[in-house]
């Protein structure tokens, strides 16, 4: 039976002004999934671990996940949650949510407990899927005072691949018994979907919230919607120059938004999108993977790039070279250096080395960057993409001249609806009626940007941007702790890595590992210092605010 909640209407009703239904004229992933399901149903779509799903296969598996989710009281306008790894289930589980109106909220994996209870609480999900190795987490979070009447569902993924029958057929499995928060399901897919009318979605619904820190210390939810990724994809088609017969492999976690951000131009095009499986990241047998897979297209963070490169150089083991379709290959989330653009232009000949730039707000590619241009503006981000506006502005909001540092503001169809719950918040990014993405460029002559700095203090460590203010609020509560900055400190294998300055309290001691010990708890790995620098106080201006500037010169 349907929830009682307020739901889009389930049949589609007609224009009142050309009496063509809306559902017809939609234009949307999900409408694109259903139309490569009729045209080319044998066509594949997704591949994962060597297992082929056609774009018919996904089709089903999504349909009836979400006639199991929809008997199950799952609505327009629900956050369903997912904690999981890159897998064709976690697809299936985010694209049913959106065929009922619901938002999938997907979050990181490598996040602590805490963390992940913040983003719980804040989205206000009802519903989670998650991993069986990542159920703990979920569980302890479920069975905490008060949050049994929010979260009603706790799905749990049968394996990473979906079978053909039983509960795996449907991507999701009954979880362990935890009343009352878990509920015991039957086979999901023995329920017969033929009666399940999906509600017609707007273009304008949120489909995503994906969560993104600011310099507060605290995440927030970036509400994209299905004309974002409508826009995204078309930026997607143009930068990476998607085919319809393409294979395209997707590396980036499905918590990022550059997976479903790419995602979104491969569903488009109908191009084969090729999930790698998450871990320790293995060049050798990435590369195994584009040569087997015959990959046309693929996108790393630099510091992937380098062991590609490095693996690149020194052979396949037991000799020989690997046979690759690559065409283009793409960089992002994290500054490259130029003897990397040089090594990688040395190591993968012939192909066509695009730079990706932009942020979750922008669902997310602003700017890029390709071809012969990749050598000659080595440092640049690129130029602005033409299906957006942008500008470059001093305090004031007025423009700066080229050569002169300013904010670079947007406006333009993949920028989201605001931050989830946070209206404050999304005032202060649109002030001036343009939106502050926080980065200090120039532009040169030819158009070309460069960042100088970033306004919002972040660090961009192996692709995983840090925060340093929510490393800094974690720090202040250690005991030995009297007060603590975090900067970046260049890395050659990281980009960036994350460091410690501290003033400890007088007659206290504490040292690294001392340090990481306490801190697994509360922060994860990725966000916590590699190094710790202790000082009498920490430098600061006239205002009071700490000059972060001296203390990464005194390091030299």
């Amino acid at each position: 039976m349907r929830s009682t909640k307020e739901y889009t209407l389930a049949q589609p009703t007609p224009d009142t002004s050309t009496g063509i239904p809306t559902a017809v004229r939609r234009n949307h992933w999900n409408q694109q999934i259903l139309g490569h399901a009729r045209v080319r149903p044998d066509v594949i779509a997704f591949k994962h671990r060597g297992v082929p799903y056609t774009w018919g296969r996904i089709n089903q598996l999504i349909e009836h996940t979400a006639a199991a989710l929809d008997r199950r009281g799952v609505g327009h306008g629900d956050r369903i949650a997912t904690l999981a790894l890159n897998h064709i289930g976690h697809i299936v589980a985010a694209m049913a949510a959106n065929r009922l109106g619901a938002i999938f909220v997907p979050i990181n994996t490598r996040l602590t407990t805490p963390e992940i209870a913040y983003i719980l609480d804040d989205a206000d999900a009802n519903t989670v899927f998650v991993d069986p190795a990542l159920l703990p987490r979920i569980t302890d979070y479920a069975q905490a005072a008060g949050r049994a009447a929010t979260l009603s569902r706790i799905l749990v993924f049968d394996s990473e691949v979906p079978g053909e029958t039983g509960l795996a057929e449907a991507a999701i499995a009954a979880a362990p018994a935890c009343p009352p928060v878990l509920e015991r399901h039957a086979a999901l897919a023995a329920e017969d979907p033929a009666d399940f009318i999906a509600p017609d979605v707007a273009e304008y619904t949120t489909c995503m919230i994906m969560y993104t820190s600011g310099t507060t210390g605290r995440p927030k939810g970036a509400m994209l919607d299905y004309m974002n990724m409508v826009s995204q994809a078309n930026t997607i088609i143009r930068v990476n120059e998607v085919r319809t017969d393409d294979v395209c492999f997707v590396t980036a976690p499905f918590f990022h938004t550059a997976s479903w951000g790419n995602m979104a131009g491969n569903i488009a095009m109908g191009a084969t999108s090729v999930i790698h499986p998450l871990g320790a990241f293995n060049p050798v047998e990435v590369l195994d993977a584009y040569e087997a897979e015959g990959a046309n297209f693929t996108f790393n963070v630099p510091q992937q790039w380098q062991q590609l490169c490095d693996a690149r150089d020194a052979g396949r083991p037991g000799g020989g070279d690997w046979d690759l379709a690559l065409r283009v290959i793409c960089w992002g989330a994290a500054p490259a250096s130029e003897n990397l653009l040089r090594h990688m232009a040395r190591s993968f000949p012939g192909t066509n080395i695009v730079a990706a730039f932009g942020q979750t707000e922008m669902s997310p590619v602003t700017c890029s960057l390709s071809g012969p241009d990749s050598l000659r503006k080595i440092g640049s981000i690129g130029k602005p993409l033409p299906t957006l506006q942008t500008r470059i502005v001093d305090p004031a909001m007025n423009d700066v001249t080229p050569g002169e540092v300013g904010e670079l503001v947007y406006q333009g169809p993949n920028l989201m609806q605001g931050y989830w719950r946070k209206p404050e918040e999304t005032a202060k990014a649109f002030t001036g009626g343009w939106f502050h993405s926080g980065d200090l460029v120039r532009a040169d002559d030819e158009g070309f940007l460069y960042i100088v700095d970033r306004a919002k203090d972040m660090i961009i460590s192996g692709g995983e941007n840090i925060y340093c203010t929510e490393v800094e609020n974690v720090l202040f509560d250690h005991p030995a702790v009297l007060e603590a900055a975090v900067y970046g400190r260049p890395d050659e294998r990281w980009g960036e890595v994350p460091i410690a300055a501290v003033a400890l309290r007088e007659g206290a001691q504490l040292t690294l590992d001392e340090l990481r010990t306490w801190l697994d708890d509360r922060l994860a790995r990725f966000k916590q210092p590699k190094d710790l620098v202790f000082v009498d106080t920490l430098p600061r201006n006239a205002s009071g605010k700490v000059r972060k500037v001296d203390l990464r010169q005194a390091q030299g």
